[in-house]
């Protein structure tokens, strides 16, 4: 009859044994890459508070109904993995600017603005966003993989208003009827989630990726979510993906609340 412990014995024995020949299985597999470039071209909604020097009043912008027009981006992500372990990161850099004329996209918190007040609105904003974190595989199977995901995202934000009021201000705290102000913002967040994909066909070829992650820090709350559809070939893989990224910020930071959501094409490269 055997003893706890002799159960315990034993146990200790077999992890003993077991443990090193799970790190030289580690060990002995061979490093893996994948770098993918793609295209993401969101849609940008939130709202932004710019102090305008008058004694404590902020004008607050609506930019999702001002800016519409993406001028330049460069979007890549790269992944290293040594058997069950390894690092991912992402980097998404962005400039979008545009300009409305007559627009009422904008409040002065605690006065009312007149009915026949509007504004010409010219606002340029880039955007840094770079995510850093590590991976573990949960599952690896023909048919799907998971990792689990922990780690870091960094936004750096450059926002730049350029008004000209039409129509009678009156009593506005502004100083004047032309101006520009700046709402710039550098934020760090730890983030945990998940990302894998499923394949499917008579070959597998077919696949559906997904990512989802949360987390939390100098903003109040941020989540992002990002699936679709690829296929594999022998060299990467092709795929079209919706993606949308969310940030709501604490009361004390001069942007709101903030989204990115659009359609995402990229190619993958393995090695």
């Amino acid at each position: 009859m055997m003893t706890p412990t002799t159960v315990r014995g034993i146990a200790a024995i077999a992890a003993a044994t077991l443990l090193p020949l799970s790190a030289q299985a580690q060990a002995d597999e061979p490093w893996k890459f994948q770098l993918a470039l793609y295209g993401w071209f969101p849609g940008i909604s939130g709202s932004t508070s710019y102090p305008v020097q008058t004694g404590g009043a902020n004008l607050d912008v609506s930019m999702g109904d001002v800016l519409d027009a993406l001028k330049f981006t460069f979007q890549g992500n790269f992944e290293a993995r040594k058997g069950q372990w390894g690092l991912w990161t992402d980097l998404v850099y962005a400039d979008f600017g545009a300009s409305k004329s007559g627009s009422r996209d904008f409040t002065i918190p605690g006065h009312p603005i007149p009915g026949d007040v509007s504004a010409d609105l010219r606002l340029d904003m880039k955007s840094w966003i770079w995510t850093l974190a590590g991976l573990y595989s949960l599952a690896a199977a023909p048919d799907y993989s998971a990792d689990v995901l922990f780690g870091a995202r960094y936004l750096d934000l450059s926002n730049q208003l350029g008004w000209t009021f039409n129509g009678n201000i009156g009593n506005l705290p502004l100083p004047g009827r032309s101006g520009t102000a700046n709402a710039d913002l550098k934020n760090w967040d730890a983030i945990v989630g998940v990302k894998g994909r499923f394949n499917f066909g008579d070959d597998r070829r077919w696949f559906v990726p997904y990512y989802l992650d949360m987390g939390a820090g100098e903003s109040k709350f941020t989540w992002q979510i990002n699936a679709g559809i690829g296929y594999q070939f022998d060299w990467g893989a092709v795929a079209a993906t919706w993606r949308y990224l969310d940030y709501d910020f604490k009361s004390s930071q001069k942007v709101d609340n903030l989204s990115f959501s659009g359609p995402l094409i990229g190619v993958a490269f393995r090695f």
